[in-house]
This record gives structure tokens, sequence and C-alpha cells, in this order.
């Protein structure tokens, strides 16, 4: 799936703070002998990324919807230069 730079910079920022949270889940995990509290923030940290990455947030839906909204109003030809009606001219 193709990020613009927005989504970049957000997954970036999301990253600055799930990091930590791993490796402290790494600490507690493999240094401090605390198995339950470690698997719960390496656990934490992953949904951090992933409620990001896959979460559809009200700043998402207006991309959406205009990218919906060009999809069915642009006409792409095939490699014929034809569009679905068999014209290519552009008219229907």
């Amino acid at each position: 799936m193709a990020k613009g730079i927005l989504g970049t910079i957000g997954l970036a920022a999301t990253l600055v703070f799930a990091i930590p949270v791993g490796i402290l889940g790494l600490q507690f995990l493999l240094l401090d002998g605390q198995p339950v509290l470690g698997a719960a923030f390496l656990v934490i940290a992953v949904l951090m990324v992933a409620v990001e990455e896959y979460l559809t947030t009200p700043t998402d839906l207006p991309g959406m919807v205009f990218g919906k909204t060009v999809d069915a109003a642009v006409v792409v030809p095939d490699e014929n230069g034809e569009d679905e009606h068999g014209d290519n001219d552009g008219t229907n």
C-alpha cells in the first residue's frame, strides 16, 4: 500500500513512541524476569503501530471519498485507446 508523505510522517511519529515501549517490554521480558509484564508492553507497542497503520480516522475520510469520486468520474482507456463503450473520442 503506497503511503503519502503525511502517512509516512505519521508512521514515524508513532514509531517514536512505540519503539521505547517495545524496548521496555524486551527489558522486562529478557533481563528482569517478568515475562507477563514484558509481553504486555510488547503487545502495546505492536498495537500502537497497527492502530496507526490500519485504523481509519476522521482525517482519512476526505481522501478516501475524493479517491472514490475520481475513480468513478474518470474513464481510463484500455491499451487500444478505447474506453469501455468502444469509442476513442472520450464521449459516451
